[in-house]
């Protein structure tokens, strides 16, 4: 595998941004922020934060928050489709709960504002209400996958797929290994069939955090396959949870791109900062192997509870990294951008 480098550049930091638990998602040059918390436990208001690339000039405004729009939440997933912000679920209300809708799902664009959409079949099924979940989206099917998380009570392993324009749910067969919050997803084009699959990594299950494994969906044959690697810190990444699993192309081939997270829970459960990760790793899909990504410059700190997204910069793939928890258990506002060299 040829050597990967990466460049951070700082790009914005407020005390508005502060947050953990939050969603981002690219859409264009439009970076969106929604949600999160800076106590754990009490989400923040339920304003969308902008963040726009407008060549080597980056502005950051938050957007005015008009009826209908989702109750304030955390940990919930987003996912974007043909431009389009898809938000489901995440945890809110006086007692914190999952939010459940009812298998409805938030779409978002710029021109029309929120809205909120019930399923086209309302008595067949639907995935739960849920927080710490994941969600990714698959241009080339039009579907949106929603994988695990953390219902009223216990964890999930369950994975579902929605179509916008059917706006049908479908669940699908269910990921192997523990049920678990926070674990990452997203969709990657298989080299040889040139068919859609999905992989899934990390977590925790309420024991323990996760590693060791990429879990992969194929929709054509309707079944995981498990990638197994040492998670030393050499031949593979750590285990971790609330992290992130992004698809990259770096000098016109495909990568699974994975960094940061937690690596050992606090004793004080999510009102606590544990152990975190500040690593970043690439993994070859033909190869199956994986490579540490060597920092070219200092970047963020380490860090878990964060959000991550892939944005063109310059015609290539970089990524934008927000906020998050750090290890002094403090909520962090800086926002940043990784290139590949």
């Amino acid at each position: 595998m040829v050597s990967i480098r990466g460049t951070w550049t700082k790009i914005a930091e407020s005390d508005r941004l502060k947050r953990s638990s939050q969603s981002l998602a690219v859409v264009g040059q439009q970076v969106y922020i929604y949600g999160g918390e800076v106590t754990a436990r009490v989400p923040v208001d339920g304003a969308l934060e902008l963040i726009n690339f407008n060549g080597s000039t980056v502005t950051t405004s938050t957007l005015p928050n008009i009826s209908p729009a989702p109750t304030p939440r955390v940990g919930g997933a987003t996912a974007v489709l043909d431009g389009v912000l898809y938000l489901f679920s995440g945890r809110g209300g006086p007692a914190m709960t999952p939010i459940e809708e009812n298998g409805g799902i938030w779409k978002y664009t710029s021109s029309t504002g929120w809205e909120f959409i019930l399923p086209k079949y309302p008595s067949i099924s639907f995935p739960l209400g849920r927080s710490y979940h994941a969600a990714t989206a698959s241009q080339a099917e039009g579907l949106i996958y929603i994988h695990a998380g953390c219902p009223e009570s216990g964890r999930l392993s369950d994975l579902w797929s929605y179509n916008p324009k059917e706006n049908v749910w479908i669940k699908l067969p269910d990921a192997p290994g523990a049920s678990r919050g926070g674990s990452s997803i997203c969709c990657f084009e298989e080299f040889q069939s040139r068919t859609i699959n999905v992989a899934r990594m990390n977590g925790y299950s309420g024991a323990e955090e996760i590693g060791g494994i990429v879990d992969i969906y194929s929709p054509r044959n309707h079944s995981w396959e498990r990638v197994v690697f040492d998670p030393n810190g050499v031949e593979g990444p750590g285990p971790r949870s609330v992290g992130t699993l992004l698809t990259v192309r770096i000098e016109g081939k495909q990568y699974l791109f994975t960094m940061f997270g937690e690596g050992r829970p606090s004793p004080l459960g999510h009102a606590g900062a544990g152990r975190m990760w500040d690593d970043a790793w690439i993994f070859d899909i033909e190869e199956k192997s994986w490579q540490k990504v060597e920092w070219e410059t200092i970047g963020p700190a380490p860090r878990g509870w964060f959000a991550a997204d892939v944005i063109e910069v310059e015609g290539k793939d970089g990524v934008v990294l927000h906020g998050g928890l750090g290890e002094d258990n403090e909520r962090l506002g800086d926002v940043w951008l990784l290139k590949f060299n």
